[in-house]
């Protein structure tokens, strides 16, 4: 009778090298991410180079449904919005505006506003109204 014990097989797996690869591995994906150099939107941050700062008085510009303009509450015609703009940004550094434009005037009257504040450097920011529901 044959009473021999069976030696069972066990199987290892032996992973002490995987550990280098994995930080090779990551050495290398590490050092590459930081040379590419994805194709990123540049924002222009603001800075600030002096401590004081200046108050500014946004110039404000009204249009009303039927196309009437205003500057600062006071009537203008619209030829001659860009001259009434001309001398009031005159004595200003970093000029903007205000517009405030119904909502059912037509776009190309929007453009042509923004263009007049694009020829004379003037930053505007169109003011919206929140819809109540």
């Amino acid at each position: 009778m044959n009473l021999r014990t069976r030696r069972q097989r066990t199987i290892e797996v032996y992973t002490s090298s995987l550990n280098d690869i994995m930080f090779f591995l990551l050495l290398f994906f590490l050092i590459t991410s930081t040379l590419a150099t994805p194709n990123v939107l540049k924002l222009l941050l603001p800075n600030a180079k002096s401590s004081t700062q200046s108050i500014k008085h946004p110039i404000t510009i009204s249009v009303t449904g039927d196309l009437h303009y205003a500057v600062n509450n006071t009537p203008v015609e619209p030829s001659q919005l860009e001259l009434m703009l001309k001398s009031l940004i005159a004595n200003q550094t970093d000029p903007t505006a205000l517009l405030k434009v119904d909502k059912t005037v037509q776009v190309q009257n929007l453009v042509d506003l923004l263009d007049i504040g694009n020829r004379l450097k003037i930053k505007m920011v169109l003011a919206t109204s929140t819809s109540k529901k």
